[in-house]
């Protein structure tokens, strides 16, 4: 079984977990709220009419509240799970959108499908093996004048302990991560749209996962011919607990507590082909 059957299946369990924690999320949805955050919003701009691509999609909780917003929107992730479940979101919530399970890096090579935007987000390039044919990937489904915007968690927090030293993964290590998909929705509780903590079976299947570099995925990005125009760093992390040592603030926001020295925790980009 190869690395991407592993992954699809632990992604697979995940999702199903993950959602059975967030109630009827097609009935917030109608009400007119969605999970999205001011930070991806801002580097997004004006998506009125925009054909938007959202790579690694999920479960498509945020590929619909960018619909929402006037993009026409088409998601893409490897699980079948998130794509089915995405697929029923948008169809019982009445907010448009289209979905699509591949996996991503073939998608992304093959396609004849054009945007004017690619957005990603939370969790995105770690569990792709090769940078550099994403950002290619990117590159060729983009028009011209058209961005990418990311927005992730930094990699540096995955090196910081337990005690806040120095002391867990190296931040330059080329070792493959095998592990499976944890199911951070209930970690994280309310700050992920957690309304009641549902039983849920252990996921035991290992996804595979790699570590890269911000000036990695910069670079990347830079040599595939996009011009970045803006790149932004946080004190903080949108919506997921990424480290159990911080504490919870206003606005969904998890950060560093007080007598830490705070090391970003997020960042965000946005890159145009030319």
């Amino acid at each position: 079984m190869s690395d991407f059957d592993t992954t699809r299946r632990s992604w697979n369990n995940a999702t199903r977990n993950h959602n059975a924690h967030k109630g009827d999320q097609a009935a917030l949805l109608r009400s007119g709220a969605d999970v999205l955050f001011a930070e991806e919003l801002e580097l997004l701009g004006d998506l009125t009419g925009k054909r938007l691509v959202h790579l690694q999609c999920n479960a498509g909780q945020d590929s619909l509240g960018l619909a929402r917003r006037g993009a026409t929107v088409h998601g893409v992730d490897l699980s079948d799970e998130a794509i089915a479940f995405a697929r029923r979101l948008s169809t019982d919530s009445g907010v448009p959108g289209t979905f699509e399970r591949a996996e991503l890096l073939h998608w992304l090579a093959t396609t004849d499908q054009r945007f004017q935007v690619a957005f990603t987000s939370y969790g995105a390039t770690g569990w792709l093996p090769d940078l550099d044919g994403w950002a290619r990937g990117v590159a060729r489904v983009l028009e011209r004048g058209g961005s990418l915007v990311y927005v992730e968690f930094h990699p540096l927090v995955w090196s910081v302990g337990e005690t806040f030293g120095l002391d867990r993964d190296d931040y330059f290590t080329r070792e493959t991560f095998h592990e499976p998909v944890s199911d951070y929705v209930r970690a994280s509780g309310s700050a992920l749209g957690v309304v009641e903590f549902a039983d849920v079976l252990d996921n035991d299947v290992p996804a595979v996962s790699w570590q890269w570099t911000l000036a990695q995925i910069v670079d990347a990005i830079a040599r595939a011919g996009l011009r970045l125009e803006r790149l932004r760093e946080y004190p903080y992390a949108n919506g997921c607990l990424v480290h159990p040592g911080l504490v919870s603030t206003e606005g969904r926001r998890w950060a560093w507590p007080d007598g830490v020295a705070k090391v970003p925790l997020m960042f965000g980009l946005r890159a145009t082909k030319d």
